[in-house]
Protein backbone atom coordinates (compact mmCIF):
# COMPACT_ATOMS: atom_id res chain seq x y z
CA UNK A 1 0.00 0.00 0.00
CA UNK A 2 1.52 3.30 -1.20
CA UNK A 3 2.44 6.11 2.14
CA UNK A 4 0.11 8.40 1.31
CA UNK A 5 -3.20 5.43 1.61
CA UNK A 6 -1.34 4.41 4.67
CA UNK A 7 -1.67 7.07 6.25
CA UNK A 8 -4.72 8.10 5.24
CA UNK A 9 -5.83 5.63 8.03
CA UNK A 10 -7.91 7.44 10.28
CA UNK A 11 -7.11 5.74 13.93
CA UNK A 12 -9.74 5.72 16.09
CA UNK A 13 -9.06 5.95 20.42
CA UNK A 14 -11.19 7.41 23.22
CA UNK A 15 -10.03 6.71 26.51
CA UNK A 16 -13.50 6.78 27.95
CA UNK A 17 -16.13 5.03 25.28
CA UNK A 18 -15.30 1.55 26.77
CA UNK A 19 -15.76 -0.78 29.58
CA UNK A 20 -18.13 -2.43 31.70
CA UNK A 21 -19.68 0.26 33.94
CA UNK A 22 -20.13 2.64 30.36
CA UNK A 23 -21.78 -0.58 28.84
CA UNK A 24 -23.91 -0.21 31.79
CA UNK A 25 -24.95 3.36 31.93
CA UNK A 26 -25.69 2.85 28.08
CA UNK A 27 -27.81 -0.24 28.99
CA UNK A 28 -30.02 1.89 31.56
CA UNK A 29 -30.13 4.91 29.24
CA UNK A 30 -27.76 7.15 30.71
CA UNK A 31 -25.29 7.06 28.27
CA UNK A 32 -24.94 7.08 24.87
CA UNK A 33 -22.25 5.35 22.32
CA UNK A 34 -20.75 8.73 22.30
CA UNK A 35 -21.28 9.67 25.90
CA UNK A 36 -24.68 11.64 25.06
CA UNK A 37 -26.98 12.57 27.70
CA UNK A 38 -24.49 13.69 30.00
CA UNK A 39 -27.03 15.71 32.36
CA UNK A 40 -28.92 12.61 32.65
CA UNK A 41 -25.95 10.40 33.62
CA UNK A 42 -24.68 13.08 36.25
CA UNK A 43 -28.02 13.54 38.01
CA UNK A 44 -28.76 9.58 37.94
CA UNK A 45 -25.09 8.82 39.95
CA UNK A 46 -25.21 12.08 42.05
CA UNK A 47 -28.32 11.69 43.31
CA UNK A 48 -28.14 7.17 43.73
CA UNK A 49 -24.72 8.90 45.63
CA UNK A 50 -26.26 11.70 47.89
CA UNK A 51 -30.20 11.60 47.81
CA UNK A 52 -30.69 8.25 49.62
CA UNK A 53 -27.92 10.22 52.39
CA UNK A 54 -30.18 12.16 53.03
CA UNK A 55 -33.36 10.78 53.30
CA UNK A 56 -31.64 8.21 55.71
CA UNK A 57 -30.11 10.99 57.92
CA UNK A 58 -33.46 12.69 58.03
CA UNK A 59 -35.44 9.35 59.67
CA UNK A 60 -32.30 9.26 61.64
CA UNK A 61 -32.86 12.72 63.31
CA UNK A 62 -29.45 13.77 62.29
CA UNK A 63 -29.91 15.91 58.94
CA UNK A 64 -29.91 19.14 60.74
CA UNK A 65 -29.05 18.32 64.25
CA UNK A 66 -28.87 15.69 66.93
CA UNK A 67 -25.02 15.15 66.33
CA UNK A 68 -21.98 17.11 66.08
CA UNK A 69 -21.68 16.73 62.90
CA UNK A 70 -25.06 17.06 60.60
CA UNK A 71 -25.48 15.50 57.23
CA UNK A 72 -26.79 19.18 55.91
CA UNK A 73 -23.60 20.59 58.17
CA UNK A 74 -20.82 18.01 56.07
CA UNK A 75 -19.13 20.45 53.92
CA UNK A 76 -17.00 17.32 52.65
CA UNK A 77 -19.93 15.27 51.88
CA UNK A 78 -21.81 17.46 49.36
CA UNK A 79 -18.46 18.74 47.34
CA UNK A 80 -17.27 14.86 47.28
CA UNK A 81 -20.86 14.11 45.96
CA UNK A 82 -22.47 16.98 44.28
CA UNK A 83 -19.63 18.50 42.69
CA UNK A 84 -16.40 16.29 42.63
CA UNK A 85 -18.57 13.86 41.39
CA UNK A 86 -20.45 15.21 38.76
CA UNK A 87 -17.39 16.87 37.30
CA UNK A 88 -15.64 13.73 36.91
CA UNK A 89 -18.52 12.29 34.85
CA UNK A 90 -18.64 15.56 32.66
CA UNK A 91 -14.64 14.76 32.51
CA UNK A 92 -15.33 11.87 29.93
CA UNK A 93 -17.03 14.23 27.15
CA UNK A 94 -14.41 16.74 27.41
CA UNK A 95 -11.21 14.08 27.20
CA UNK A 96 -13.43 11.99 24.76
CA UNK A 97 -13.79 15.23 22.29
CA UNK A 98 -9.70 16.43 22.83
CA UNK A 99 -7.94 13.12 23.19
CA UNK A 100 -10.24 11.21 20.40
CA UNK A 101 -8.26 13.53 17.27
CA UNK A 102 -5.57 13.70 19.12
CA UNK A 103 -4.53 10.39 18.23
CA UNK A 104 -5.41 10.91 14.85
CA UNK A 105 -2.88 13.83 14.32
CA UNK A 106 0.09 11.57 14.13
CA UNK A 107 -1.74 10.52 10.96
CA UNK A 108 -2.88 13.70 10.07
CA UNK A 109 0.16 15.34 10.60
CA UNK A 110 2.17 12.19 8.80
CA UNK A 111 4.74 11.71 11.79
CA UNK A 112 4.04 8.18 11.77
CA UNK A 113 5.99 6.65 8.88
CA UNK A 114 4.65 3.92 6.65
CA UNK A 115 6.78 1.24 8.01
CA UNK A 116 5.67 2.08 11.27
CA UNK A 117 1.83 2.37 10.71
CA UNK A 118 0.94 -1.21 12.01
CA UNK A 119 3.08 -0.83 14.71
CA UNK A 120 1.32 2.26 15.64
CA UNK A 121 -2.50 0.57 14.59
CA UNK A 122 -1.22 -2.08 17.10
CA UNK A 123 -0.11 0.19 19.81
CA UNK A 124 -4.08 1.56 19.66
CA UNK A 125 -5.49 -1.80 19.76
CA UNK A 126 -3.91 -2.38 23.07
CA UNK A 127 -4.69 0.28 24.49
CA UNK A 128 -8.40 -0.31 23.70
CA UNK A 129 -8.36 -3.69 24.94
CA UNK A 130 -6.90 -2.44 28.35
CA UNK A 131 -9.72 0.18 28.61
CA UNK A 132 -12.50 -2.37 27.53
CA UNK A 133 -11.11 -5.07 29.91
CA UNK A 134 -14.01 -6.47 32.11
CA UNK A 135 -11.27 -7.91 34.61
CA UNK A 136 -9.54 -4.49 35.23
CA UNK A 137 -12.76 -3.12 36.02
CA UNK A 138 -13.62 -6.20 38.27
CA UNK A 139 -10.25 -5.83 40.25
CA UNK A 140 -10.85 -2.20 41.06
CA UNK A 141 -14.35 -3.04 42.28
CA UNK A 142 -12.73 -5.15 44.37
CA UNK A 143 -9.83 -2.47 45.24
CA UNK A 144 -12.76 0.03 46.52
CA UNK A 145 -14.29 -2.39 48.49
CA UNK A 146 -11.12 -3.77 50.69
CA UNK A 147 -8.12 -1.05 50.66
CA UNK A 148 -10.82 1.82 49.69
CA UNK A 149 -13.19 1.02 52.20
CA UNK A 150 -10.15 0.76 54.77
CA UNK A 151 -8.23 4.02 53.60
CA UNK A 152 -11.76 5.43 53.80
CA UNK A 153 -12.57 4.43 57.87
CA UNK A 154 -8.65 5.01 58.97
CA UNK A 155 -7.97 7.93 57.24
CA UNK A 156 -11.56 10.42 55.87
CA UNK A 157 -13.67 8.89 58.34
CA UNK A 158 -14.01 11.76 61.13
CA UNK A 159 -13.59 10.40 64.82
CA UNK A 160 -16.34 12.24 66.10
CA UNK A 161 -20.28 11.78 66.47
CA UNK A 162 -21.84 12.74 62.75
CA UNK A 163 -24.52 11.78 60.70
CA UNK A 164 -22.81 8.71 59.63
CA UNK A 165 -21.07 7.09 62.85
CA UNK A 166 -21.07 7.24 66.43
CA UNK A 167 -16.97 6.48 66.67
CA UNK A 168 -15.64 4.94 70.08
CA UNK A 169 -12.42 3.52 71.62
CA UNK A 170 -12.70 0.51 69.36
CA UNK A 171 -14.63 0.94 66.33
CA UNK A 172 -16.56 3.39 64.29
CA UNK A 173 -20.38 2.51 64.40
CA UNK A 174 -22.31 3.42 61.33
CA UNK A 175 -25.76 4.76 61.59
CA UNK A 176 -28.16 3.58 58.60
CA UNK A 177 -26.90 6.47 56.81
CA UNK A 178 -23.36 5.57 57.66
CA UNK A 179 -23.55 1.77 55.78
CA UNK A 180 -25.10 3.61 52.87
CA UNK A 181 -22.07 6.20 52.46
CA UNK A 182 -19.53 3.13 53.40
CA UNK A 183 -20.90 0.41 51.07
CA UNK A 184 -22.46 2.40 48.31
CA UNK A 185 -21.60 6.16 47.99
CA UNK A 186 -18.18 6.26 48.98
CA UNK A 187 -17.38 2.95 46.82
CA UNK A 188 -18.91 4.52 43.92
CA UNK A 189 -17.24 7.77 44.03
CA UNK A 190 -13.34 5.66 44.30
CA UNK A 191 -14.30 3.53 41.96
CA UNK A 192 -15.32 6.25 39.53
CA UNK A 193 -12.04 8.64 40.48
CA UNK A 194 -9.86 5.25 40.15
CA UNK A 195 -11.08 5.03 36.82
CA UNK A 196 -9.53 7.26 36.18
CA UNK A 197 -6.47 6.82 37.06
CA UNK A 198 -6.15 3.91 35.45
CA UNK A 199 -7.38 5.58 32.13
CA UNK A 200 -4.26 8.11 32.69
CA UNK A 201 -2.13 4.79 32.93
CA UNK A 202 -3.40 3.35 29.54
CA UNK A 203 -3.03 7.09 27.98
CA UNK A 204 0.82 6.61 29.13
CA UNK A 205 1.31 3.37 28.20
CA UNK A 206 -0.34 4.77 24.40
CA UNK A 207 2.35 7.47 24.31
CA UNK A 208 5.24 5.53 25.74
CA UNK A 209 4.39 2.81 22.60
CA UNK A 210 4.19 5.49 20.23
CA UNK A 211 7.35 7.13 21.79
CA UNK A 212 9.46 4.11 20.65
CA UNK A 213 8.30 4.18 16.97
CA UNK A 214 10.50 5.83 14.23
CA UNK A 215 8.75 9.47 14.42
CA UNK A 216 9.33 11.87 11.50
CA UNK A 217 9.67 15.05 13.63
CA UNK A 218 10.53 18.52 12.32
CA UNK A 219 13.46 20.07 13.96
CA UNK A 220 12.44 23.29 12.40
CA UNK A 221 8.46 23.31 13.31
CA UNK A 222 7.33 26.46 14.17
CA UNK A 223 5.86 25.03 17.69
CA UNK A 224 9.27 24.31 18.97
CA UNK A 225 8.73 20.46 19.54
CA UNK A 226 8.89 18.95 16.52
CA UNK A 227 5.45 19.25 15.69
CA UNK A 228 4.26 17.85 18.61
CA UNK A 229 2.74 20.74 20.29
CA UNK A 230 -0.69 19.01 19.93
CA UNK A 231 -0.11 16.68 22.47
CA UNK A 232 0.45 19.57 25.10
CA UNK A 233 -2.50 21.30 23.96
CA UNK A 234 -4.44 17.79 24.42
CA UNK A 235 -3.45 17.56 28.13
CA UNK A 236 -5.03 20.75 29.50
CA UNK A 237 -8.69 18.21 28.37
CA UNK A 238 -7.34 16.93 31.81
CA UNK A 239 -8.03 20.03 33.76
CA UNK A 240 -11.60 18.78 35.12
CA UNK A 241 -10.27 15.80 36.65
CA UNK A 242 -7.84 18.21 38.32
CA UNK A 243 -10.26 20.52 39.31
CA UNK A 244 -12.49 17.54 41.25
CA UNK A 245 -8.97 16.48 42.67
CA UNK A 246 -8.94 19.63 44.14
CA UNK A 247 -12.72 20.00 45.23
CA UNK A 248 -12.10 16.37 47.45
CA UNK A 249 -9.34 18.04 48.95
CA UNK A 250 -10.78 21.20 49.73
CA UNK A 251 -13.46 19.54 51.46
CA UNK A 252 -10.98 16.92 53.58
CA UNK A 253 -9.62 20.03 54.75
CA UNK A 254 -12.42 22.28 55.64
CA UNK A 255 -13.99 19.03 57.46
CA UNK A 256 -10.77 19.07 59.61
CA UNK A 257 -10.82 22.91 60.01
CA UNK A 258 -14.52 23.15 61.40
CA UNK A 259 -15.00 20.25 63.54
CA UNK A 260 -11.20 18.93 64.49
CA UNK A 261 -10.22 22.17 65.12
CA UNK A 262 -7.33 22.99 62.99
CA UNK A 263 -6.11 25.38 60.77
CA UNK A 264 -5.77 25.95 56.92
CA UNK A 265 -1.49 26.80 57.22
CA UNK A 266 -1.49 23.37 59.34
CA UNK A 267 -2.09 21.64 55.59
CA UNK A 268 0.46 24.07 53.33
CA UNK A 269 2.72 21.17 52.72
CA UNK A 270 0.41 18.87 52.12
CA UNK A 271 -1.29 21.28 49.13
CA UNK A 272 2.07 21.56 47.97
CA UNK A 273 2.88 18.17 47.26
CA UNK A 274 -0.91 17.19 46.44
CA UNK A 275 -0.79 20.03 43.59
CA UNK A 276 3.32 19.00 42.75
CA UNK A 277 1.89 15.15 42.50
CA UNK A 278 -0.97 15.28 40.45
CA UNK A 279 0.57 17.64 38.01
CA UNK A 280 3.31 15.71 37.65
CA UNK A 281 0.94 12.76 37.03
CA UNK A 282 -0.87 14.09 34.35
CA UNK A 283 1.53 15.94 32.02
CA UNK A 284 4.72 13.16 32.82
CA UNK A 285 3.27 10.93 30.28
CA UNK A 286 4.59 13.09 27.55
CA UNK A 287 7.89 13.33 28.53
CA UNK A 288 7.99 9.94 26.87
CA UNK A 289 9.50 12.02 23.82
CA UNK A 290 11.69 13.85 25.58
CA UNK A 291 13.99 11.42 23.74
CA UNK A 292 13.12 11.68 20.46
CA UNK A 293 13.08 15.42 20.87
CA UNK A 294 16.38 15.68 22.48
CA UNK A 295 17.85 13.92 19.57
CA UNK A 296 15.31 15.32 16.77
CA UNK A 297 17.01 18.89 18.49
CA UNK A 298 20.62 18.02 18.18
CA UNK A 299 20.58 16.20 14.54
CA UNK A 300 18.62 19.11 13.38
CA UNK A 301 21.08 21.56 14.82
CA UNK A 302 24.11 19.05 13.50
CA UNK A 303 22.47 19.50 9.95
CA UNK A 304 21.37 22.93 9.52
CA UNK A 305 24.83 24.16 11.21
CA UNK A 306 26.61 22.12 8.22
CA UNK A 307 23.91 23.71 6.09
CA UNK A 308 24.94 27.14 7.24
CA UNK A 309 28.32 26.96 7.02
CA UNK A 310 28.03 25.87 3.60
CA UNK A 311 25.76 29.28 2.47
CA UNK A 312 27.53 31.63 5.05
CA UNK A 313 30.81 30.74 2.99
CA UNK A 314 29.31 30.92 -0.37
CA UNK A 315 27.68 33.92 0.59
CA UNK A 316 31.17 35.50 1.85
CA UNK A 317 32.78 34.65 -0.98
CA UNK A 318 30.46 36.14 -3.42
CA UNK A 319 29.42 39.23 -1.78
CA UNK A 320 32.67 40.16 0.14
CA UNK A 321 35.91 38.62 -1.79
CA UNK A 322 34.42 37.61 -5.11
CA UNK A 323 33.97 41.01 -6.52
CA UNK A 324 30.02 41.17 -6.51
CA UNK A 325 28.09 44.44 -7.30
CA UNK A 326 28.23 47.08 -5.03
CA UNK A 327 25.17 47.48 -1.82
CA UNK A 328 22.38 48.63 -4.13
CA UNK A 329 22.42 45.35 -5.69
CA UNK A 330 23.56 43.28 -2.42
CA UNK A 331 19.67 44.69 -0.92
CA UNK A 332 17.81 43.67 -3.63
CA UNK A 333 19.14 40.07 -3.84
CA UNK A 334 17.67 37.16 -2.08
CA UNK A 335 20.71 35.79 -0.44
CA UNK A 336 20.07 38.13 2.36
CA UNK A 337 16.66 36.95 3.09
CA UNK A 338 17.62 33.16 2.40
CA UNK A 339 20.42 34.26 5.14
CA UNK A 340 17.63 35.64 7.24
CA UNK A 341 15.67 32.68 7.39
CA UNK A 342 18.10 30.31 8.09
CA UNK A 343 19.51 32.41 10.82
CA UNK A 344 15.48 31.86 12.06
CA UNK A 345 15.56 28.10 11.29
CA UNK A 346 18.66 27.55 13.31
CA UNK A 347 17.09 30.11 16.45
CA UNK A 348 13.72 27.60 16.17
CA UNK A 349 15.94 24.36 16.60
CA UNK A 350 17.50 25.89 19.32
CA UNK A 351 14.38 26.96 21.44
CA UNK A 352 13.03 23.30 20.73
CA UNK A 353 11.93 22.24 24.13
CA UNK A 354 12.20 18.51 25.47
CA UNK A 355 9.18 18.11 26.39
CA UNK A 356 5.55 18.44 24.21
CA UNK A 357 4.33 21.23 26.94
CA UNK A 358 3.83 24.43 26.73
CA UNK A 359 3.67 26.98 30.40
CA UNK A 360 -0.09 27.57 28.78
CA UNK A 361 -0.62 24.09 30.04
CA UNK A 362 0.92 23.80 32.80
CA UNK A 363 -0.54 27.59 34.26
CA UNK A 364 -4.10 26.00 33.26
CA UNK A 365 -3.66 22.27 34.81
CA UNK A 366 -2.30 24.54 38.22
CA UNK A 367 -4.95 26.80 37.89
CA UNK A 368 -7.87 23.94 37.78
CA UNK A 369 -5.99 21.89 41.17
CA UNK A 370 -5.93 25.06 43.06
CA UNK A 371 -9.60 26.68 42.44
CA UNK A 372 -11.24 24.97 44.68
CA UNK A 373 -8.97 25.47 47.68
CA UNK A 374 -9.13 28.88 47.42
CA UNK A 375 -12.56 30.07 49.76
CA UNK A 376 -10.40 28.25 52.28
CA UNK A 377 -8.34 31.25 52.37
CA UNK A 378 -11.41 32.61 54.02
CA UNK A 379 -10.99 30.93 56.93
CA UNK A 380 -7.65 33.05 57.91
CA UNK A 381 -8.15 36.10 56.10
CA UNK A 382 -11.79 37.98 56.04
CA UNK A 383 -13.62 38.73 52.64
CA UNK A 384 -11.95 42.00 52.39
CA UNK A 385 -8.44 41.17 53.02
CA UNK A 386 -8.90 38.83 50.20
CA UNK A 387 -10.27 41.52 48.16
CA UNK A 388 -7.55 44.01 49.10
CA UNK A 389 -4.83 41.71 48.38
CA UNK A 390 -6.35 40.76 44.95
CA UNK A 391 -6.76 44.46 44.27
CA UNK A 392 -3.13 45.24 45.11
CA UNK A 393 -1.77 42.48 43.31
CA UNK A 394 -3.73 43.21 39.69
CA UNK A 395 -2.85 47.28 40.60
Amino acid sequence: MPEPEILQESPDFSPVLGGPLFQLFRWIHISGAALELMRRRILTVALVAWLPLLVLAMLGGHALGGVRIPFLGDIETHIRFLIALPVLIAAEVIVHRHIRPTIQQFAARRIIIASEVPKFHAAISSALRARNSAVVELALLVFVYTAGHWMWRNGVALEQASWYAMPDERSLNLTYAGYWLAFVSVPLFQFILVRWYLRIVTWFWLLWRISKLDLRLTPTHPDRIGGLGFLGDSAIAYAPILFAQGALLAGVIASRIFYDGQTLMAFKAEVALFVAVFILFFLGPLAVFSGQLARTKREGLREYGVLASRYVQEFHGKWIHGGAPGTEELMGSGDIQSLADLGNSIAVIREMRPIPVGMNAVIILVAATVAPLLPLTLTVFSAEEVLLKVIQILL
